[in-house]
């Protein structure tokens, strides 16, 4: 089970016990509530990537389910970013979320969104299920990005990956711009209509 470079990651157990006093472990050992918005953050990345792995059960464009399996392994490296405070002893073992991570999602955007029909409302969640499900990828993608800039704010002393928040905001986006791709290129988006029943 390689992970980064030539690092193997070996789970040999899985109940540990060790966090039933209610804290959690980072990667270089040191522990967090696990209500600081950090376990929260790196939670919330999990939780998406589950979304996501919905995602591709569903039947879908063949550039967007290849993309989607990129972006599940991104998420791990994310999570790994997360959880190991720079410059101590794994810095050189661990996959970092890189500026070119982001700019391949933004190229993704770029390319999905220009066959979609122009929006004139907003959009409901909703039309096809891998749309729906991508609007529940993007909501949950968001609150990871909150919890992520909570984090920040909440250890001043710790430099952050700037490119972590950054993926976050652009893999959001992402996800509206394919559940718009899922709904028939935005034909079948479902549309808000102010006032509708008032």
């Amino acid at each position: 089970m390689a992970a980064h470079g030539d690092v193997m990651v070996r789970l040999d157990r899985i109940i540990t016990r060790s966090g039933d006093g209610g804290t959690t472990s980072l990667s270089d050992g040191s522990r967090l509530p696990k209500h600081h918005p950090l376990i929260a953050a790196i939670g919330a990345v999990d939780e998406a990537n589950t979304v996501l792995g919905m995602v591709r059960i569903e039947v879908l464009p063949e550039v967007l389910a290849e993309e989607l399996a990129r972006v599940q392994n991104d998420c791990f490296d994310l999570g790994s970013d997360l959880a190991t405070p720079p410059g101590g002893p794994y810095e050189a073992k661990i996959a970092r979320i890189t500026a070119a991570q982001v700019l391949r999602l933004e190229t993704a955007a770029e390319r999905a969104n220009a066959a979609l029909v122009p929006l004139t409302s907003f959009v409901l969640p909703g039309g096809s299920r891998s749309a729906a499900w991508l609007h529940l990828a993007r909501t949950t993608v968001r609150r990871a990005e909150r919890d992520l800039s909570a984090a920040i704010a909440a250890l001043p002393e710790r430099a952050f990956n700037p490119e972590c928040l950054r993926y976050l905001n652009r893999l959001s986006d992402l996800c509206f711009i394919w559940s718009r791709q899922c709904n028939d290129d935005g034909k079948q988006d479902v549309l808000w209509v102010p006032g509708r029943n008032g």
